[in-house]
Parts: C-alpha cells; structure tokens; sequence
C-alpha cells in the first residue's frame, strides 16, 4: 500500500516550514533592500523572531519610530501585500509600534520607498483587490450594504470615542491660519464639533425661515443643532437604520419632532424644495462615477436662491488618479466602495452635473489631525468596554490602525477636509461668510459674492 503524506505528518511540515523560512528570508532581503532607500527620518526595525536590530533611514532630519516584528509572516505580507499587507499583518500581531501614526508619516515622507514597495509583487494581487472594489460599487443596493457595514457596527461602538453629540466628522478646534498645529486651542471635543456645526450654519446664514435638507444625518447632531440653535426646519436623510432609529429617538427627546424629520431615503430619490443643503463627508460614499449626479440631484432639491455647504475628506489633485486605482486598507476593511475625492474632482462634478458654483472654500485639514488623535486616545483607553461588546482583538487593532493610518495621513497633509459653499445662479446674499473670513484676516481674497 502507498502512504500519502499530508501536510500534517512530520515530514511535510518540515518541508513547510522549511519553505516557509525560505520565503520569509527572500520577502525580507526584497523588504530591507527597500527600506535601505529611506532617507528622511528614520526607521528602526526589532526583529524580534532572529534577535536582530536594523537602522533605516537618518540621512536627513525627521521622526525617529521602532518597529518590532513578532512573525517573520510581516515581511511576506509588506512584500506582497503592499500597505494593505502591513495592515493586515498589524491585524494579525505580526508587528507593532509605539507610534503607529509616525510609521505612517515617516513612509509619506518618503514617498519613493512606499511607491517601490507598492510595485513588485504587490502588482500581482491588485487587480483581485480592484475587481472586489468595483463590486462593492454605490448603486442603490450597494450603498445600503456599504454603509450598513460600517455605521451599522452599533451605537454602544462609536459612543465608546465619539463625543457626547455622536458626531462623526472632523471638529473644528480654532483657527488654522492664527493658530500652528502643534498648539491647538485646549477646546473640548464636544465645543469643537460643536464649533464646526456652527461654523457650516454660519456659511448657509441659516435662520428661522429657512428649510434645510440635510444629506448624511449620522446619529442627527446637526439637524438638531440647526433646527435648535437657529430656528430652521430640518430634513435629514440617511440610508443606516440604526442611524435613523437613534436620530428619530434623539428628536424626541429634544422635543423637536415639529422642526426635524428624520428620513431613510436614498438622495437619488429625495424630493421637496428646500432653501438650503448640507451634506458633511458623506460624498466619499457616493463614488467617483456618481458625483455628477450627485450634484445634479442637490441642484434640484434647491430653490433658486439656495446655497450648498459641503464637508469633504480630500486627497491632493496630484494623487487622485492614482487613488482611484488602487485599493486601500481603508476601502477593503473600514468604508467598502468609499473613495476620496480631490478639490478639482468636487468641482469638476458640480460643474457638469449642475448649475451651481463654488463660491467659498476653506481647508480645515489641521483639525481632522486632532480630531483622530483625541479619538484614538478615547478608543484605546476604551479598550476592554468594545472587548465586552463582543470584538476581538484583531478587530481592535483593525481599529486601533484605521484611525493611526487616517491621522498620519492628515497630519502630513497627504490628506485634508474642506467646507466648501456652493451657490444657485440667483444666490446673493455672501455677507456672513464674507465676516467669517474678514475674522481670520481673509477677507480681501475670499471676499467674492455669487
């Protein structure tokens, strides 16, 4: 009788194992070879599975962050999987750090390296990675299973760093071109998202006559601070359930049902008439292919003398292209079908999906950094409350490295956020946002009416 080995009998997995040395010794040699290309900053690698310390980088003045290795599996995945295999191997404990938003940064400063270790073997994977992409694209359906997938994850979750409002988009911490990065105002999150909320109403000069519809209600901090604070009707869409389910509870109990209604509509099939929009960072849900329309269905829902505020997470013009192309951690684990839009790309849709025109724009990017800072800080020393929620571990360093990944890329301002105000043809009236730059010394060049 013939014995047919498999792969758990003590020869074969020798000859596993010893294959899989071998690979891991080739990814590696291929990995520190790119590594050794780093120039500014430096990278300082613990390899904690053959005792070795590495030094990469230090020709030029930067950050200085360690990297320890547990499992010779990180260099396999960097080696084939690109950044999405860094973070996956992160997800897996393969590697850590104690500043994982400075191995971020350090690799955006060294935009070569990463490019180079993007190429290579990683080529091979991207197309299933893009194809997987495309499937998960913003139709109707799509985008009722995409958002579902991330807003969906429970309230109990997001409370656990979110501030008191449940308001899941960058603050607004003071004034970017007065106050450095490094000394933001000491506000509180909650007086920073409450700023920003205020800041977008101040834009539509909003006030008691005003119909505002609202596209992305998150968990409604702003229709209720819009409908409360400056006496305007409120009509806010979001196609979560549980999203609805608390804002409509929310509503309630501020004793706002008369002022806000809380809709689970698609914004392709909204309808009404209404004096004022805002929509703030949910356009990366949309995709790429359906910003002209997009635009053109908020042209619509405007009267003729409507403006529009839009709150965007951008991406630099010159790496739009690219972005489309590939297939991040941030798409594949955290917004599935999400893109990240550039400002001309924005522009461009509006301009050929409809009659409105950009008339202000103001770049807050500064303030997304120190928003994820204080969110992570509130995450990780909430650590145990989501392990009671029912997540694992591998799902809190999924988190732990979306929100370090985000932050890195804001703080280099690889990323930014923008608010911008769109206008209808008849739209007049620019005297508030005019103050609003005259406050930060910006009046003399922002100062054009619609």
């Amino acid at each position: 009788m013939r014995t047919i080995e498999t792969l758990s009998s003590p020869r074969a997995s020798f000859g596993t194992r010893r294959v899989r040395r071998w690979l891991a010794d080739l990814c590696r040699r291929g990995v520190e070879a790119r590594l050794a290309k780093l120039c500014r900053g430096q990278l300082i690698v613990h390899d904690e599975v053959r005792g070795v310390e590495s030094a990469f980088g230090g020709s030029e003045p930067g950050l200085r962050v360690i990297l320890r290795v547990h499992d010779a599996s990180f260099y396999v995945a960097l080696a084939t999987g690109g950044s999405l295999g860094a973070s996956e191997a992160y997800m897996d404990g393969a590697w850590t750090t104690d500043d994982l938003p400075g191995v971020v940064r350090l690799f955006l400063q060294n935009r070569d390296v990463l490019d180079g270790i993007e190429g290579g073997l990683v080529r091979v994977t991207a197309p299933l990675q893009r194809l997987l992409h495309k499937l998960r694209r913003n139709s109707k359906s799509g985008s009722k299973r995409n958002i579902a997938a991330h807003y969906d994850l429970g309230d109990d979750l997001f409370a656990l760093f979110l501030d008191e409002s449940m308001t899941y988009s960058s603050a607004y911490f003071g004034d970017p071109e007065q106050v450095p990065s490094s000394d933001l105002p000491n506000r509180s999150l909650e007086e920073a998202q409450r700023a920003k909320i205020d800041r977008l109403c101040r834009k539509l000069e909003l006030g008691d006559g005003d119909h505002l519809v609202e596209i992305g209600t998150g968990w409604g901090a702003l229709a209720l601070r819009a409908a409360d604070r400056y006496g305007c009707r409120v009509t806010t869409t979001t196609i979560s359930q549980k999203q609805a389910a608390t804002a409509r509870g929310r509503v309630r109990a501020a004793g706002l049902e008369g002022r806000v209604a809380v809709e689970t509509t698609d914004y392709r099939e909204l309808a009404g008439s209404y004096d004022k929009l805002v929509s703030v960072e949910m356009v990366e849900a949309v995709g790429h292919q359906f910003l002209p329309e997009f635009f053109g269905r908020c042209a619509a829902l405007l009267r003729p003398r409507g403006l529009m505020a839009l709150q965007a997470i951008t991406i630099a013009d010159q790496h739009y292209a690219r972005a489309l192309r590939d297939v991040d951690f941030i798409k594949k684990y955290v917004f599935p079908g999400s893109f990240i839009p550039s400002v001309t790309a924005l522009v461009q849709a509006a301009t050929a999906g409809s009659d409105l025109r950009l008339v202000d724009l103001e770049d807050l990017g500064v303030h997304y950094a120190e928003t994820l800072r204080r969110w992570r800080a509130r995450f990780l020393a909430n650590a145990q409350q989501v392990l009671a929620l029912g997540y694992d571990q591998r799902f809190l360093r999924l988190w732990d490295f979306y929100l370090a990944y985000c932050e890195g890329g804001f703080e280099e301002r690889f990323l930014s956020v923008v608010q911008m105000v769109f206008a209808k043809p008849d739209a007049r009236a620019r005297g508030k946002i005019v103050a609003l730059h005259a406050a930060r010394g910006g009046a003399a060049e922002q100062s054009a009416t619609a």
